[in-house]
């Protein structure tokens, strides 16, 4: 992203070179190795509850451990996910997501056919089997969590009205909050912790055709 803007915020500059470092962009070959639908659900299964086997696995997507355990290794081959080094036996292997953020978006791949329609796949599967989760908690019912979980729950959308530098530095606050809660609870543990899927969503719309 562009660094030079003198008018934007001291504190969104910082987050955003911070965020520029840890970043990891997929490379052609990663996005190529990730464009499998089941591969997406493993990978998006070890982001959002940790460590698995291929076992684990299997039993949850409802596949064979043999399928499992092959795309396991496909995706390790790209550094994509990675062995846990401390856990398992020489039977079963855990196999966990490294730490660290990941943009799909890598301007080098989307210039060949191959590239874009690599990042298509992945783009399509991850947000598919997210949407997927939100609608499964609006259909089981808000109500079926107990209160705590109600009051902490949150689906909303809303629209402004805003230039594409304003839009900028409210996706920078909105990523600063994000990465402190994240930073703060990764490894926490106890009675009442559960996985929680934080979605932000900013984009602009199409403009509609015969406005001023």
């Amino acid at each position: 992203m562009p660094g030079n803007e003198i008018d934007e915020p001291a504190d969104a500059r910082a987050h955003e070179g911070k965020r520029h470092d840890r970043d990891r962009v997929l490379d052609s070959g990663a996005l190529r190795a990730l464009a499998h639908p089941l591969r997406v659900k493993i990978y998006d299964i070890l982001s959002q509850y940790g460590p698995q086997t291929a076992s684990t696995l299997a039993e949850r997507l409802g596949e064979s451990s043999g399928s499992t355990s092959y795309h396991l290794r496909a995706l390790a081959k790209h550094d994509l996910i990675r062995e846990a080094a401390d856990r398992g036996t020489g039977r079963e292997r855990w196999w966990e997501r490294p730490i660290g953020g990941v943009s799909f978006a890598n301007p080098d791949a989307m210039t060949t056919p191959a590239g874009r329609a690599a990042t298509q796949v992945v783009m399509n599967e991850f947000l598919r089997g997210r949407n997927d989760q939100l609608l499964d908690f609006v259909n089981r019912g808000i109500g079926g969590e107990d209160e705590q979980w109600q009051e902490g729950t949150l689906i909303s959308t809303a629209t402004a009205h805003l230039t594409p530098q304003q839009s900028k530095e409210l996706s920078l606050k909105i990523m600063a909050l994000i990465d402190e809660a994240v930073d703060q609870n990764r490894n926490q543990t106890g009675e009442n912790v559960r996985p929680v899927t934080i979605r932000a969503d900013l984009f602009p719309l199409p403009e509609l055709g015969g406005q001023p």
